[in-house]
């Protein structure tokens, strides 16, 4: 066991062992030396070296969403840290604790034309729960200081020492306590290589001082809006999986006066839930009943939780028919998505309902007219797949049903999350999906972080842009055999078809759809995975029964779609199902 000789970091290091942090991803620098030192020289750390440092950000963050716990991203200075910020930002909307360690140069070192420099103080501000700025040590190097700006002497290091213990506390509680990214940034002069077996600095045992908050809930108020409610929709986002136990999702299911809509994302399921958001919205919005069909569905009582939610149509009918009351689940924070906010309850989901169900509710047929909505277009939707070309609608429906029990599965963004609102999901998944910025920089990388220390399978399902994207994800040294990507290549951002202001256009083409000709054969030869290719439905059916057996390598399932067929029999389906 070896540690850098700059007190700095040893004073990091000491910290993020005291409290079990230990999972730390890397990417490779000089400036960062004496941290990349000190974690891989010591043996309670597990270290991970992924080179693309915005790659390396997202593999890390999806590390924290599996762990539910911190996870480190250290780099060197100058341009390596921005690439983090696409995955700062997602872990800020998402509520994932990511680490983000940056080196940097010495102060006086910063725009007077140094190399690799740039002005890394504060750099995640509007993104970041906390940004601890370190002080340069003055007894390491102290002939450099003194050389170049002697000012930096006169403090001494018994102050900076007790500056940075703080600065570190303080992160590091942030990230304990309120499941925010946080980003410490260190300086460190030159020589950076230099180690000792023993640290020179001892730290204090941190304390998180998180005052306890008294949620003050008028649960007899709550009960009596709830119990004399006749319609009741309760919505869920983003959620991980048994966040709500199955006795409160039974209770909810029977209470004749609720709706649950559920998303891909949630995690919920019930046979008496609604996971097709907009096979139910839709319809109304092209009935010549539209206004009166809506008024229907509107809620008295919206109760929401979980993160953001996915469907437009449902986010555009509940802006327009705003229920009475909403109230937002969560012990965090509270959006007001829908403009019509009346109480944040800062509380568990699971708290919640346990509290406020009961029997006591009117009678009311809420849940079974629109049960038979549902029931109508799940039939509907079954003739619709019998009768429509080789498409990402036939395309879904088929991988969807395919998938084995157990896995986890991780959803790129743009059309692939929201084609798969439309089909049902296996209970036994658990789903992902980066929906807190709803970026496809990263869903790759995220996938195969998270992957590591899930116990069973994982299966990324990807569009071909969100893949290619982020195709340096690939290029790592911990992509488990049992891995699996199913790419859907319809040769461009086929999403922008389905959009207002399409037009069959050469600019259109170009800076919108960004057609393409691009296969994933030789990238996954590159990175040793094995490739399948599927381009009809037979294909396809014959592909997913290899698909999902063990095998000494990861898998690439590519299937080509036709880019000019999908945007109709996307839009047709919901013609047909009205």
């Amino acid at each position: 066991m070896m540690y850098s000789n700059i007190p700095s970091a040893q004073t990091l290091v000491l910290y993020l062992k005291s409290k079990g942090i230990k999972n730390i991803v890397i990417s490779p620098g000089s400036r960062n030396a004496p941290l990349t030192l000190s974690f891989t020289k010591n043996p309670f750390f597990n270290c991970y070296s992924i080179v693309d440092e915005r790659c390396a950000g997202f593999f890390a963050m999806g590390m924290a969403q599996q762990l539910r716990e911190p996870v480190v991203v250290v780099c060197t200075s100058g341009s390596a840290l921005l690439n983090y910020y696409p995955a700062v930002a997602e872990a800020f909307y998402s509520d994932i604790p990511l680490l983000v360690i940056s080196a940097d140069r010495p102060k006086y070192k910063i725009d007077v034309g140094d190399g690799q420099t740039i002005r890394q103080e504060n750099i995640f501000e509007n993104h970041i729960g906390y940004e601890a700025n370190l002080k340069q040590d003055v007894t390491h190097s102290q002939s450099a200081i003194s050389e170049l700006d002697p000012r930096y002497l006169d403090e001494s290091q018994g102050k900076i020492q007790n500056y940075n213990e703080k600065e570190i506390a303080q992160a590091l509680s942030v990230l304990a306590n309120q499941r925010a990214p946080v980003h410490i940034n260190i300086p460190f002069e030159e020589p950076l290589y230099d180690m000792v077996d023993e640290p020179s600095v001892s730290v204090q045992e941190i304390t998180y001082t998180k005052k306890a908050e008294e949620v003050a809930v008028n649960w007899d108020e709550l009960k009596k809006i709830w119990n004399s409610s006749s319609r009741k929709m309760v919505l869920v986002g983003v959620n991980y999986p048994e966040a709500v136990n199955s006795e409160n999702l039974e209770k909810l299911a029977s209470d004749k006066n609720v709706l649950v809509f559920t998303e891909t994302t949630s995690n919920i399921h019930h046979p008496d839930f609604f996971p097709s958001i907009d096979s139910i919205v839709a319809p109304i919005e092209k009935s010549e009943k539209r206004d009166e069909l809506f008024n229907q569905l509107q809620p008295d009582v919206l109760v929401t939780f979980g993160g953001l939610i996915v469907s437009k149509k449902i986010k555009a009918f509940l802006r327009k028919y705003k229920p009475k009351t909403h109230w937002h689940i969560d012990n965090k924070k509270a959006y007001d998505t829908f403009f019509c906010l009346s109480d944040h309850i800062k509380i568990e989901p699971d708290t919640f309902f346990s509290k406020i169900l009961d029997s006591e509710t009117v009678n009311g047929d809420y849940q079974e007219n629109w049960n038979g909505v549902r029931k109508e277009y799940e039939r509907k939707r079954e003739e619709y797949l019998s009768k429509i070309p080789f498409s990402d609608f036939k395309v879904f429906s088929r991988v969807q049903r395919s998938i084995r029990e157990g896995y986890q599965v991780h959803l790129a963004n743009s059309s692939t999350v929201r084609y798969a609102q439309l089909f049902p999901m296996n209970a036994s998944l658990e789903v992902y999906c980066n929906r807190g910025t709803s970026g496809i920089d990263g869903s790759t990388s995220t996938a195969m972080g998270a992957s590591i220390f899930f116990d069973r399978p994982t299966l990324l399902i990807t569009g071909d842009l969100s893949f290619f994207y982020d195709s340096n994800a690939l290029w790592n040294n911990y992509t488990r055999p049992d891995f699996r990507i199913i790419l859907i290549n319809n040769s461009g951002g086929g999403i922008f078809r389905i959009l207002p202001g399409k037009e069959e256009t050469e600019e259109f083409s170009n800076f919108f759809e960004t057609k393409h000709r691009l296969t994933a054969e030789h990238l996954a030869r590159m990175h040793q995975f094995q490739y399948i290719k599927a381009q009809d439905e037979n294909q396809l059916i014959s592909c997913l029964k290899e698909f999902y057996e063990p095998s000494g390598q990861p898998i690439i399932l590519e299937i080509c779609t036709p880019r000019s067929v999908n945007d109709k029999v996307l839009l047709d389906y919901f013609d047909f199902i009205s």
